[in-house]
């Protein structure tokens, strides 16, 4: 792990942003994401009781897919197609899944989810985590590939591996890497998860955000 590229990454993003995230112009980038909405969506559409009806729980993950900025517009569509064309079993399936995922077995749930989207090929990083990442924003991580990997090579995590086929192996560690890497810089770049990535996103060279925001 390359801490001091970390923290060069901390100094330039605060000496433009003085006041991080609450800093005005990234109050304004922050509206476009429309983040404090999905995750009330998010924690609404999946309280616990609403697992009930399976069919119900697929809807709910096309609102918030659809509605998701980090989700690129090519696989919103795809998406919806895909849930229009499940069967009975695996909604169920899929529902479950999620379930296990926001209030039991993680593990579990990750496989039970991966398994149907793997099984009609729209096993994607972004799919597998847009929802956890909204449900619970403090504790879980979006996977973007381009990001998750700049971040990897920026800060030489040798210890993560990343693959194009999404595991909970790799989404259990990535996570658990975030949230320390976040206890070590100032607590403005970290309000979510999702927000300090894009610090890191926008810090590191993984991306030219920043210019097309």
């Amino acid at each position: 792990m390359n801490l001091e590229n970390l923290k060069k990454a901390e100094a330039r993003f605060l000496q433009r942003y003085p006041n991080g995230f609450l800093d005005p112009d990234m109050v304004a980038i922050g509206k476009k994401h429309k983040m404090s909405r999905m995750i009330e969506l998010s924690q609404d559409l999946f309280r616990r009781e609403n697992f009930a009806r399976p069919h119900a729980v697929v809807n709910n993950l096309v609102k918030i897919i659809s509605g998701a900025s980090m989700v690129s517009m090519f696989e919103k569509p795809k998406f919806r197609r895909f849930a229009a064309a499940l069967d009975l079993l695996e909604q169920e399936l899929l529902c479950r899944g999620l379930e296990e995922q926001l209030y039991g077995d993680q593990h579990q749930g990750f496989e039970m989810m991966l398994d149907v989207l793997q099984s009609r090929k729209m096993a994607k990083w972004t799919l597998m985590s847009i929802t956890p990442a909204y449900f619970r924003p403090q504790d879980e991580v979006f996977v973007k590939p381009t990001t998750a990997k700049g971040i990897i090579n920026e800060l030489e995590l040798n210890h993560l591996e990343y693959q194009p086929l999404p595991s909970w192996a790799f989404y259990s560690l990535f996570r658990d890497t975030i949230n320390d890497l976040k206890t070590r810089v100032d607590s403005g770049l970290s309000p979510n998860n999702a927000a300090f990535t894009g610090f890191l996103m926008m810090s590191i060279g993984t991306n030219k955000m920043s210019k097309r925001q």
